[in-house]
């Protein structure tokens, strides 16, 4: 499964993948069903929470052992980082460890509600960016941020489309579509996508992927909904790149009347 038709490939930091749908590691009922999950998918990049694997027993095997990396390329996360300076120190981390040095970076002081730091986000994106780091940044629905993110030299923004988990999908959609406008970076609608039909409106509002976790992981079938998930964003994708019709006040007939008997 493809995230788009033939050569639309979506390209961050340079490096094409044919999938638009990134999938998250968390919340799966065993490691065999992720897999299966990211089979069905079609998925080519997983995200990883560094600070959900134990490292200080090296004999132990974490989640980094139950991925095909030839597979899948590995995104980590700094999940659970509550300000910029632990954010940055995880991502360090996942550099040393050889992991990668692409970062999905996220900042996140309030347990309640998983909503991002704007500020700690900005703080830790300019200093990550600055040692070499392609810094993928979780962050609300807000214009402003996601452009100086951008300008501070993210790969991409990642603008959420609802409260992480929350499945309650586009809720502020306008507020997207500002920032895909303004975007000269891939725009990647990650947290609160619940069903398909979520991803695709993202799709069909410009976003360049979607970012799904809860909703494939905790779904009764997690790898048929990582399949409808993909589906959804491709056609969410096709739908932009082939254009929808206007929305009208007024009925519009779907037959010319010309020539109809009867009329004159």
């Amino acid at each position: 499964m493809t995230g788009s038709n033939g050569g639309d490939a979506l390209v961050i930091a340079g490096r094409e993948f044919r999938s638009r749908l990134i999938m998250g590691s968390g919340k799966f009922p065993d490691m065999e069903t992720m897999n299966q999950a990211y089979e069905a998918a079609g998925a080519e990049m997983v995200t990883v929470a560094l600070r959900r694997l134990n490292l200080d027993n090296p004999n132990e095997k974490t989640l980094l052992d139950y991925v095909d990396w030839s597979r899948y390329a590995i995104l980590p996360n700094t999940a659970g980082a509550r300000t910029a300076e632990e954010a940055i120190h995880t991502a360090r981390l996942a550099r040393a460890m050889g992991l990668s040095d692409w970062i999905k970076l996220e900042v996140i002081p309030d347990p309640k509600y998983l909503l991002p730091d704007p500020i700690g986000t900005l703080e830790a994106a300019r200093a990550l960016v600055k040692e070499g780091f392609v810094v993928l940044p979780y962050i609300n629905d807000d214009p402003v941020l996601a452009k100086q993110l951008e300008e501070a030299g993210c790969a991409t923004v990642m603008p959420l489309a609802s409260p992480i988990g929350s499945g309650q999908g586009m809720v502020n959609f306008s507020q997207i579509q500002i920032i895909i406008e303004q975007a000269k970076v891939p725009v990647v609608v990650d947290a609160g996508i619940g069903a398909p039909s979520d991803a695709a409106l993202a799709m069909e509002l410009g976003a360049d992927a979607c970012l799904v976790n809860t909703a494939i992981a905790r779904a009764t079938d997690p790898a048929l909904m990582a399949r409808a998930m993909a589906m959804g964003v491709a056609a969410g994708r096709m739908a932009y790149l082939a254009g929808r019709v206007p929305r009208l006040a007024y009925a519009s007939a779907s037959s010319p009347l010309e020539g109809v008997v009867g009329r004159s």
